[in-house]
């Protein structure tokens, strides 16, 4: 497949009034065309059925979709894993926003049979100073690490991300959160002894105190670690 052809495929598939609704959750990304998630997702599914490999290396970018359509590759194409995890490592690099970075994540399923080397991979990601190295970590984090024998190892590089990027205190943030819902006792006593920044700490009650999944009174006991 041709970088043209499949941005012809894009193109046409693009939705004006989503393209609009769709730039407000991404501020500062200009280059949207518009093509919902879910149809992005069929579209990678059909094209790693061919050889994608050509039009991946080709790393296509004058649209947001096409960044989007080959993380999705990376995720659903059949490879081993030694391969998937370059595709993996070539890829980062391109990730410029969190909404690429959220749906690569969640889209790379073959972590939860290869837990403990794609944990390793993960370590210098998280030890990066750059902020969509940081999000990919914690995003794969909460999506594939929610465990307690992993529950320390994340929180110890939480901790280590001095003076992050909002995005990567966001999803500390929201990595937090999820923590929380599945294992609370581990996850507050971290809350209590953490040595966050402000605003993530804070950030990450809030978020707890809006799962549907924590009863009010727990609710009310974290709010009142909230940092002044």
């Amino acid at each position: 497949m041709d970088v043209e052809t499949v941005r012809q495929m894009l193109i046409e598939m693009a939705d004006e009034d989503y393209r609009a609704f769709h730039s407000k959750l991404v501020p500062g990304i200009e280059n949207i065309l518009g093509v919902r998630v879910p149809e992005l997702r069929k579209l990678a599914k059909k094209l790693v059925k061919d050889d994608w490999r050509e039009y991946f290396d080709a790393a296509p970018n004058r649209y947001y979709e096409e960044d989007m359509l080959r993380g999705f590759m990376v995720g659903y194409g059949k490879m081993d894993l030694e391969e998937r995890l370059e595709r993996i490592r070539a890829f980062v690099p391109d990730i410029h926003n969190w909404a690429v970075c959220d749906c690569f994540c969640s889209t790379l399923k073959f972590a939860e049979k290869n837990r403990e080397i794609v944990w390793e991979f993960l370590g210098p990601y998280f030890r990066s100073a750059e902020t969509y190295d940081r999000r990919f970590a914690s995003v794969m984090a909460l999506d594939y690490y929610t465990l307690p024998e992993y529950a320390l190892a994340v929180f110890g590089y939480f901790d280590a991300m001095e003076h992050p990027d909002y995005y990567v205190q966001m999803a500390v943030a929201w990595a937090i959160s999820v923590f929380y819902v599945h294992m609370p006792e581990i996850t507050e006593r971290y809350i209590r002894e953490n040595r966050l920044d402000d605003f993530t700490h804070n950030k990450a009650i809030q978020k707890i105190c809006e799962s549907y999944r924590v009863d009010k009174e727990t609710k009310a006991r974290l709010r009142t670690l909230k940092r002044k």
